[in-house]
């Protein structure tokens, strides 16, 4: 049988034969999609049910990156708390807790290192609101008001 150049025949365990283009490359896998999301549900069960730290008690996990080699989960909270030193050293003090607790729920064959980030979107979606609310208020004092003028 002769193949094209550049493309070279596999074949999958059902006996069945396919052919792979190297310049095609294979589509992104969803799986570190799917494990970010269960990452982030289960600790979000778990500051709010299990976690008995007064640290940790007004976080939120707002999202979850896994790469494709599922390693590493950054996990991205936020947090009204002034002091994020305090609520980053709760969160270290309780990693290992969550690991464990997430190997145990999870099933996956290696449980992803975690790694806890400040999300600073929330910050800032607070600043714009801020600033569009601060140009609204001067566009309507800056307005004059057709009200007072009955002639016009």
């Amino acid at each position: 049988m002769a193949l094209a150049i550049g493309y070279t025949m596999t074949s999958s365990r059902k006996g069945k034969t396919k052919y792979a283009s190297p310049e095609l490359g294979r589509a992104p896998s969803r799986r570190p999609a799917r494990v970010a999301d269960a990452i982030r549900v289960e600790l979000a069960m778990l500051l709010l049910q299990k976690v008995k730290d007064q640290r940790l008690v007004e976080v939120a996990i707002t999202r979850v990156e896994v790469p494709p080699d599922l390693r590493t989960a950054f996990v991205y909270f936020s947090c009204p708390v002034e002091d994020m030193k305090y609520v980053e050293a709760g969160l270290a003090s309780s990693r290992g807790f969550m690991r464990t607790h997430l190997a145990k729920t999870l099933n996956l064959r290696y449980m992803p290192e975690l790694q806890f980030k400040h999300d600073i979107s929330a910050l800032r979606q607070a600043e714009m609101d801020q600033i569009l609310r601060e140009i609204a208020n001067e566009r309507q004092s800056s307005e004059p008001d057709s009200q007072d003028d009955p002639d016009s």
